[in-house]
This record gives C-alpha cells, structure tokens and sequence, in this order.
C-alpha cells in the first residue's frame, strides 16, 4: 500500500480526493497545507488554520504546513515536502486538481525533484467535471461556499450549500460547476470519513 501525502484545502476537491484515494486502498498518511507566511491564513482559501485542524482531527490524519510566501512558494513547497517524506516514509504525493494541466505539470515536476509518484484521483475531461459534483454530492459530503468571484457568481452565493439545488443552478450559467477556475471556494465540515464527536462547524 502507497504512503501517501495529500495537498489538502479543506474543500470540496480535496476531500473528495481523500474518499477517492481511501476506496482505492491507497494509505494517505498525513495532510499539506500551504500557509502565507504574513497572513497566517491559507494560500488556496484564506482559511484560518484551526478550521482545516478540525477537520484534521476528525478525519483522524496528521496535518502539516507549508509556510511561504508568493515569491518563494515552489522552493518553500519541495523543501517541505522532503522533510514529510522522510517523516512519513512517503511514497506518493496526491493532488485534487481536476482538468487543469498547468495545475498537474506543476504538481508532477515537484514530485519527480523529491522522487514521489503524483497521484491525480479525481483527474478528468473538463467536458466530465460536473459529474465528479453529482458524485461529491451523492457521497454525503456537506460542504458551504466560504469564497467567491463577485465577477462570476452573485454575491448571494457565499456561504451557499453544494447541494442537488446548487448543481441545477450552476449548470445554467457559463463557468465551471467545479469552480476549477477559481470561480468559488468550499469548506467541508460534514461527510462519511468524518468521527462525530471532535468537531464543530
């Protein structure tokens, strides 16, 4: 069984990415999560850290942080990441990204520097992606809208649930139901790999 680390946000895609990964037998061992090194916040949602360790904790998984800034982000990253290696005894490095190639080009390059095989679970045809929502749904993640682009969805969408609705009305507009393109972020605070009793949303 492959020892696995998974870039983890605290959404949707990367939850998503867990369950993929747990159904195909593949042990993930502990979360990454990269952090801004001025805000304290994290780099993909601006999340306040506790939030993403609730979830850590629940999910019964390590977490671990990278703490960088824009300019040094790779280096900061595969620094890291070779530390966990050697912590975890890592065989794999996994990612939630869906259709983007620059987005796996990236991910593949890091994890050929430090000699980790890139695992992409949840990767597809963009035409696809709204599938993989129906079948986030269908699992019994919940998960709420944390942010937004005011450019491509309204306002009142914020703190939104992805819900069977939320899916019936994103098709109708001209963006990715998966927000792949930044479009809106999530933060999963319910769902099957979850224990009960560590947790508050």
């Amino acid at each position: 069984m492959t020892n696995t680390v998974l870039s983890f946000s605290g959404g949707k895609d990367s939850m998503f990415a867990l369950h993929r990964m747990i159904e195909q037998g593949i042990t993930v061992v502990c979360l990454m999560t990269t952090v801004w090194n001025e805000s304290g916040e994290t780099v993909a949602h601006g999340e306040k850290l506790k939030r993403l360790e609730d979830q850590a904790a629940r999910l019964n998984i390590p977490i671990e942080w990278v703490v960088t800034d824009f300019e040094n982000y790779t280096a900061d990253y595969k620094r890291r990441l070779e530390e966990i290696k050697e912590t975890y005894q890592l065989d794999g490095i996994a990612f939630g990204d869906i259709y983007l190639e620059g987005h796996r080009k990236w991910g593949e390059e890091l994890a050929q520097s430090v000699n980790l095989e890139a695992i992409y679970p949840l990767w597809t045809k963009k035409e696809r992606s709204i599938d993989l929502l129906h079948d986030f749904v269908k699992t019994g993640y919940k998960s709420k809208i944390i942010k937004l682009d005011e450019e491509k969805l309204p306002k009142d969408w914020l703190g939104r649930e992805i819900d069977q609705h939320f899916i019936e009305d994103i098709v109708k507009l001209d963006v990715c139901p998966l927000g792949e393109s930044g479009e809106y972020h999530t933060y999963v605070y319910d769902g099957p790999l979850f224990q009960k009793n560590k947790f508050q949303s």
